[in-house]
């Protein structure tokens, strides 16, 4: 069907995987054709993710592909409909999932296929259209800079912490989370509403102090104390960690390792402190050392997104974003900021040019 929406679409486009500077910004028109089951979506902010900047370096594991419009993450309004959409109507506002075709039930190499920013055109633009199935309704009681930072890392917190069958996560628990990323606050956040412990990781006593204001029991300074795995062992009269939410990668593996009790949960879901070590990465050898299990997650499914959206409004909770905002224009430059690491939360891009 044909929309009554004109008007201008500012677009973000990956021209190259070469770095930032491959990003480029262009003048498109409004979407005007949907398919029966498309929304319109005005997307009014989008958070970043250490995934945004892995695509235009060329260095994304997972598919991609030049020309695509970047971004994961986009909170929004529907302002039009196609003639066959049930789950959405015009006014609503919604969330997009990262992954469009992951519904339920575990990932598959399909449905890895279907990501938005890499495989699929994202969200860093003014308008979208998007499958109904792929999206959810926001959580009525934040904002759209708040609900943009869900699809990405509050899904994979959420499914780190209650993605295993038979394993979710129970009061009394410990959970040991590293830096101040999204991923790691939203399972702070998740953790703490669960009743658990949590033990946290970082570089600064600022940090520190935000990190405790969300409920982190402990917080050690791995800059400050290089064995921190063996310290929050520790910290659990030596039995070690229930959960370990793993965001830096090979240089931070050996630690969360050490940390880990026997027949504990090590949920691999990305590798901001890069892919290589000075150390000897481990191998698989080493959980079976340590008795645990070892899980990578791909961030989660819709299913998922809607449990973890319940939990958010059942307990109040408030995504955590930076309080610095870009807008869209200065895409390039949020990128850097994320890139170094000056972040607190969630990186937000509004719609503004």
């Amino acid at each position: 069907m044909a929309t009554n929406v004109s008007g201008t679409n500012w677009t973000w486009t990956v021209q190259q995987l070469s770095g930032f500077d491959g990003l480029a910004i262009k003048k498109e028109a409004i979407p005007h054709q949907l398919g029966d089951h498309d929304c319109l979506v005005k997307i009014e902010s989008t958070s970043l993710n250490y995934r945004d900047l892995m695509i235009p370096m060329g260095t994304y594991p997972f598919p991609m592909k030049t020309g695509v419009v970047p971004g994961s993450d986009g909170a929004g309004t529907v302002i039009e409909t196609g003639s066959r959409v049930s789950r959405f109507q015009k006014g609503d506002r919604v969330c997009t999932i990262l992954s469009q075709g992951h519904i339920a039930g575990p990932a598959t190499p399909e449905i890895l296929q279907t990501g938005l920013g890499g495989s699929l055109d994202g969200t860093l633009r003014q308008y979208g259209v998007f499958d109904e199935s792929g999206m959810v309704h926001m959580p009525s009681t934040l904002t759209f800079a708040e609900a943009s930072a869900l699809p990405c890392a509050g899904v994979t917190a959420w499914n780190a912490l209650y993605g295993l069958t038979g394993r979710a996560l129970k009061a009394g628990d410990t959970v040991l989370t590293l830096g101040t990323g999204g991923v790691s606050i939203f399972a702070i956040q998740f953790a703490v509403a669960a009743g658990a412990t949590v033990i946290a990781t970082t570089s600064s006593a600022a940090k520190a102090a935000r990190l405790k204001e969300l409920g982190a029991q402990h917080v050690i300074n791995y800059r400050d104390d290089a064995q921190w795995g063996e310290t929050a062992k520790a910290l659990t009269a030596g039995q070690g960690v229930d959960f370990v939410v793993e965001v830096g990668g090979a240089a931070t593996l050996p630690q969360s390792l050490a940390a880990i009790k026997m027949d504990g949960i090590l949920s691999i879901v990305g590798a901001v402190g890069g892919q290589d070590s000075k150390d000897p990465e481990p191998g698989l050898l080493n959980a079976w050392f340590r008795g645990c299990i070892v899980r990578g997650i791909a961030v989660g499914s819709r299913a998922q997104f809607e449990e973890m959206n319940r939990c958010i409004v059942a307990n109040h909770i408030k995504p955590v974003v930076d309080q610095k905002t870009f807008h869209l224009r200065e895409l390039k430059e949020a990128y850097q900021y994320l890139w170094e690491q000056r972040h607190v939360g969630k990186v937000v891009v509004d719609s503004a040019v």
